[in-house]
């Protein structure tokens, strides 16, 4: 029997994201689907909601906004700090570091970089970013109990936590 995408399945797609502007930004590696546990925020909203009630064998295509991806660019994330904050690590534009902030640690990259500030950029780098999905799905199956508990997808149904 088929079954349909919903809370708690074990979903396998095969996929391609591109920009509106048609660069392939990522896409499923070597043959292999990815695997994961639907409705457990392993994606981003918008294609978590185009997979919703879809079946194996299923193909189609989702224009997903910036505001169902990874939102949209704000100008307040993007900050000066002081270089001494970095001590003596090199610092380099299109490097990332994990920052504490008051909601907590943020990733951020590096934008430009003076003898004294660095500006860093706390956006995602995909905001603001309209994003196009090719999707196939290839499996739909329930989870098993351990699967849930784990809260990700095992091989083969084999998995050890070391």
């Amino acid at each position: 029997m088929t079954q349909t995408i919903s809370q708690d399945k074990v979903v396998g797609i095969h996929y391609t994201v591109k920009t509106a502007e048609g660069q392939v930004l990522d896409q499923s590696k070597e043959g292999q689907p990815l695997q994961f546990i639907f409705g457990r925020g392993m994606l981003i909203k918008g294609l978590e909601d185009a997979l919703s009630g879809k079946t194996e064998g299923d193909k189609f295509t989702a224009d997903i906004d910036p505001e169902n991806a990874y939102g949209e660019r704000h100008d307040g994330l993007i900050q000066s700090v002081p270089r001494s904050l970095f001590g003596d690590n090199p610092v380099e534009p299109g490097m990332q570091f994990r920052a504490s902030t008051d909601h907590g640690e943020q990733s951020v990259v590096i934008v430009e970089v003076n003898d004294d500030q660095v500006t860093v950029d706390g956006n995602h780098p995909l905001a603001g970013v309209a994003l196009n999905f090719d999707v196939e799905v290839v499996e739909v199956r329930d989870a098993d109990p351990s699967e849930l508990d784990h809260g990700h997808v095992h091989a083969d149904g084999n998995h050890d936590h070391e």
